[in-house]
């Protein structure tokens, strides 16, 4: 059983910057794939980021593609997404996710997802 503790949310003025974190327990981190969600109110959780289990390979939706990075540190069993330029539709709860199958980080739906971190507001002032 892995856990996820998501940190780093808070509220921000448009254009300025968060870092996420994401750190697991329970099991082998370096050997899964993860991700980034977010779930704005009213709206259903969508795709963030993906990462492979060695970091080597990325993926991103496309609204956030140039402003957010993800990268993980498997030696601390982290993952991170920095997220920059921040705008007011980026407010949202963000929650890391793990993939046991998808180890190359390109899983972009929920259900190829097999733990979740309880989430994180990010919460982006106009």
């Amino acid at each position: 059983q892995v856990q996820l503790v998501e940190s780093g949310g808070g509220l921000v003025q448009a254009g300025g910057s968060l870092r996420l974190s994401c750190a697991a327990s329970g099991g082998t981190f370096s050997r899964y794939g993860m991700g980034w969600f977010r779930q704005a109110p009213g709206k259903e959780r969508e795709f963030v980021a993906g990462i492979s289990w060695g970091g080597a390979d990325t993926y991103y939706a496309d609204s956030v593609k140039g402003r957010f990075t993800i990268s993980r540190d498997n030696a601390k069993n982290t993952m991170y997404l920095q997220m920059n330029s921040l705008k007011p539709e980026d407010t949202a709860v963000y929650y890391c996710a793990v993939s046991k199958l998808y180890v190359r980080g390109n899983a972009r739906q929920e259900y190829q997802y097999d733990y979740w971190g309880q989430g994180t507001q990010v919460t982006v002032s106009s």
